[in-house]
């Protein structure tokens, strides 16, 4: 995404003068508006009020940027965070180096001094990534709660025979006794669908672009490179791309002129702003095309769970149920894209696991821009552009201006190793309203929005790291 930002900058400023945005602080942008149906969700498989479940996404919005900052402020002493309470109000933040924990307290977290970082922790796991997972080993993961890796077995014998041939200090593991057998989600029926090869049953993960390719993101294990898919309705779509499995679960469809990118997710009401990534003990939802829209929380990240086919290293475990045919369908929290579904066990009668391949590693893999708010998607940033500089901290507000009814499509270009957002903003009366925005944890972001005739500007915000950055555009 970050190559493509700059080819536009490029072009844009041949084509006309530079901008420079003000930098005066101003007041954080308030939250998109999350879905009806996502707090309905929420509150049925949370067991929260309609007033919790708001303030749980609240809160996690506020302490996942905060999160944000004191990982990248403990550097190398990191040793994870998650959070807790039934509206997500306390964020614990783990760090390997005692002389951090005033600082960590400081900024509103909860401190926790740990054997183990994050790094030493990934570390082990990786070990067992490059070792051979027995089938009776179902899944194991880094748990930054107990500071260990944690393997979860049917077998406690092979799974240590499994640990020792790794070569990792079983000092720092923890066995616990599972029934898990995880399995691939596809060949059933269900709603929001699409088919592979007029056969096997999948479901969308999210509308994505490439250039101006349109398509979405999906599982791996749906579809080899070359299979065709059909839509729900049974009409040509589009053909896999890219995709990989085992070892990773993800792929990506680019699908023909018929179809639309979106930045919905299917089956529910609920739209996509972004893809900064949830948090262990954060609320999550999915929605697929057998089961459709269910709610849990993040309970382990970069975890390695072991199918029939192999392991599939790096995804999320969560305690959200799914069953067969859900597989490639989107995660969401908030209106922050997550991933795709990968597999799990149990089932949406009784209860399950279920993991999912984190979306932004599928973008940067393929080279691929997700579709957010408004819609649209395949457009171009080459339209014009503004540049400007930043201080950690600091917003940036274009000078307004009045746009036909149409699509928007902005991207930011930012400093290397900061965390720039970017924010479509529409006036209405005498407030400024987000339409739209890119909130990731790195410096590039970029939005399509499709809105009525109006008055607009963009906004930036410098909310960790300072520098340089410029906005290439296209107004309708």
């Amino acid at each position: 995404m970050r190559s493509r930002h700059i080819l536009s900058a490029a072009s844009a400023l041949t084509m006309g003068v530079a901008l420079v945005l003000s930098s005066a602080p101003a007041a954080v942008a308030a939250p998109a508006k999350p879905a009806p149906s996502m707090l309905d969700a929420l509150q049925r498989d949370l067991n929260l009020s309609a007033e919790q479940a708001q303030l749980r996404l609240v809160n996690e919005a506020r302490l996942g940027k905060l999160e944000g900052k004191v990982r990248t402020d403990l550097g190398a002493a990191f040793g994870g965070s998650w959070l807790s309470g039934d509206t997500a109000n306390s964020l614990t933040v783990a760090t390997s180096d005692a002389s951090k924990i005033a600082a960590i307290q400081a900024g509103g977290a909860k401190a926790q001094l740990v054997t183990r970082s994050l790094g030493d922790l990934t570390a082990l796991k990786d070990k067992l990534d490059a070792a051979a997972a027995p089938q009776t080993v179902p899944v194991y993961y880094v748990d930054v709660k107990s500071n260990s890796v944690v393997v979860e077995t049917r077998d406690q014998a092979a799974a240590e025979a499994f640990v020792a041939a790794a070569g990792v200090d079983k000092a720092a593991v923890t066995y616990v006794a599972s029934t898990e057998v995880p399995q691939t989600y596809y060949n059933l029926r269900g709603g929001d669908a699409y088919y592979i090869n007029n056969s096997g049953r999948c479901s969308i993960g999210f509308s994505i672009t490439r250039g101006s390719t349109p398509g979405f993101v999906t599982a791996g294990h749906c579809g080899n490179v070359g299979a065709s898919t059909q839509g729900y309705n049974r009409v040509a779509q589009g053909t896999f791309q890219g995709s990989s499995f085992p070892g990773n679960d993800y792929a990506w469809v680019a699908v023909n002129a018929n179809w639309t990118p979106t930045p919905t997710v299917a089956g529910t009401s609920a739209t996509v702003s972004g893809s900064t990534a949830q948090v262990v003990g954060g609320s999550i939802c999915r929605s697929g095309s057998t089961t459709g829209w269910h709610c849990g929380t993040v309970q382990q990240i970069g975890t390695s769970v072991t199918y029939s086919q192999g392991t599939v290293s790096g995804v999320t475990r969560t305690n959200v149920c799914a069953e067969p045919g859900d597989s490639g369908g989107s995660w969401i929290s908030g209106t922050q894209a997550q991933g795709v579904t990968s597999g799990g066990s149990g089932n949406c009668s009784v209860g399950g696991t279920t993991y999912f391949q984190p979306v932004n590693e599928i973008l940067s893999a393929y080279g691929l821009t997700l579709t957010t708010t408004g819609g649209g998607g395949g457009g171009t940033c080459n339209g014009g552009t503004l540049t400007g500089s930043l201080s950690s901290g600091q917003y940036g507000n274009s000078s307004q201006f009045t746009a036909n009814a149409g699509t928007h499509t902005v991207c930011l270009d930012g400093p290397n190793g900061t965390d720039f957002d970017l924010y479509l903003q529409r006036l209405s009366g005498s407030t400024w309203t987000t339409v739209a925005s890119g909130t990731s944890s790195g410096p590039d972001e970029s939005v399509t929005y499709t809105g009525s005739a109006g008055t607009y500007r963009y906004r930036v915000h410098a909310y960790s790291g300072s520098g340089s950055f410029s906005l290439t555009y296209t107004r309708p």
